[in-house]
């Protein structure tokens, strides 16, 4: 028997294909990543239609990325426990009901919010409706409720229905489209529907996340694969959550590169979110921009994003997986510090574009390495414990974003305040880089590949 017959026979997954269930699986991504784009700008220009508080508009940001602080654990538990397509379907229709109702709501209030045209213009005053930000506050922290144990389960869910060999294709070109999605087609079809009818671009996400749940629904993974997905359903059911998550942390904490890349994506993020909480803020009254300008410069991103996910394999093994993150450390902070000193949006657009292509070439190897040797019995929580420290961080950095715009605000001008932490981010991903740089070795990942490919036959 070949060697590619003999994989196939025993996981069930061709090594020569990604298969038609994968692709139910990127189809189902991509539309509601689409919804996600336009959310991207709905959202925030929502926030800022009813303050223009600086604070207050980070805070949107702090609760959205909260859950990834309170919830990731649990999550982690849940997806070993459970069926973890189900756990997707069910995710995205409970994000498909909230957005709905947030759609209803805007509807009967939007005759009471300034046109979306006249927020770029720095000088409108605005009177925080109180009801209508408690509103999306709730719904904000539902919805990153939702997305956590969606996006749990997905990524560990994936190598279920595809070949470990294929992983880092299967995340790049899933990555490509969800940003082609998110940050390509979404804002700019988002900044048309906010000119119509603030209700308007809620409606289509919603329509985007109920679309998602049913490819998701269609998915058949192979029987051993299913049998795989389910399992310790039963066996764990009278093992305590704090057992369960133990044994996630301490796989992971005993995992040198792993927790090293963990504690380093946790900074990241905090820097990343400190960055962009009054992104909407800084588009408006640095840059200038209105709606639809606003939606384009998200694009920038999308433009970085498909760039990175289709030749971040090829990059990694042309010049090394230690390399290529360097690259994204070094980059991030040479970024920040040139987007922070810009007042041209096209500028801020293609830096943007190099900002996510470094981003995204950091996640398609990480996530594709993680999925590769966490063993599947512990890939809910051992991505969970993960997840806490590489995403439980961002709602700090949201908030400390804001915190600095409000206090430099007392003592500089507005314009200096908005570009600030921009300029903060540069000096903490620089410190980053040179901290946590050398400890990310080529080595280092071609040595726990080894160890968890001898591993996976006991798996």
């Amino acid at each position: 028997m070949s060697d590619i017959a003999e994989a196939s026979t025993r996981t069930g997954l061709d090594p020569r294909r990604l298969g038609p269930n994968y692709f139910k699986l990127f189809w189902a991504s991509t539309i509601s990543n689409l919804g996600d784009g336009i959310g991207l700008i709905a959202y925030p220009w929502l926030a800022s239609a009813v303050t223009r508080n600086p604070l207050l508009i980070s805070l949107v940001v702090v609760v959205q990325r909260l859950p990834w602080l309170l919830f990731s654990l649990p999550a982690g538990v849940i997806t070993d426990r459970h069926d973890r397509k189900r756990l997707m379907v069910t995710s995205n229709t409970i994000r498909a009901i909230v957005t709905v109702g947030i759609a209803t709501v805007v509807m009967g209030r939007q005759n009471a919010l300034p046109a979306p045209d006249v927020l770029s213009d720095a000088a409108t005053v605005i009177s925080t409706d109180t009801s209508l930000y408690l509103m999306i506050l709730v719904a904000t922290l539902l919805l990153g409720i939702a997305e956590v144990l969606y996006d749990n389960s997905a990524q560990t869910f994936l190598p279920s229905i595809v070949h470990v060999d294929n992983l880092e294709k299967a995340n790049g070109r899933m990555w490509s489209a969800e940003l082609v999605a998110n940050t390509f087609a979404g804002p700019p079809l988002a900044g048309i529907l906010i000119a119509a009818s603030f209700a308007l671009p809620f409606y289509a996400d919603a329509a985007t996340f109920a679309a998602s749940a049913l490819l998701i629904a269609l998915i058949r993974p192979p029987r051993r694969a299913t049998a795989r997905t389910v399992t310790g359903a039963h066996e764990t059911a009278a093992t305590s959550w704090r057992t369960e998550l133990a044994e996630g942390f301490r796989w992971l904490w005993r995992h040198d590169l792993l927790r090293t890349l963990a504690i380093t994506l946790g900074l990241l993020n905090l820097i990343g979110a400190l960055s962009t909480a009054t992104f909407v803020l800084y588009g408006q009254e640095v840059l200038d921009t209105s709606p639809t300008e606003f939606a384009i410069l998200a694009t920038g991103g999308a433009v970085g994003g498909i760039v990175g996910g289709w030749t971040a394999s090829n990059i990694a093994k042309r010049i090394g997986a230690g390399p290529s993150l360097m690259l994204t450390l070094v980059g991030g902070a040479v970024l920040s510090f040139l987007i922070g000193l810009m007042t041209w949006w096209p500028t801020v657009w293609l830096l943007l574009v190099a900002f996510m292509f470094v981003g995204t070439l950091w996640n398609v190897i990480t996530v594709s390495f993680r999925q590769s040797v966490i063993p599947d019995h512990l890939l809910g929580r051992v991505n969970s414990v993960y997840r806490f420290f590489g995403w439980g961080m961002m709602p700090i950095g949201a908030a400390l974003g804001g915190l600095i715009v409000v206090i430099v605000d007392q003592f500089a001008s507005r314009d200096v305040a908005l570009r600030m932490p921009w300029l903060v981010a540069g000096v903490m991903s620089l410190l980053l880089f040179v901290v946590a740089g050398p400890r990310l070795t080529t080595a280092k990942f071609t040595a726990a590949r080894a160890v968890a490919t001898v591993e996976r036959a006991n798996w």
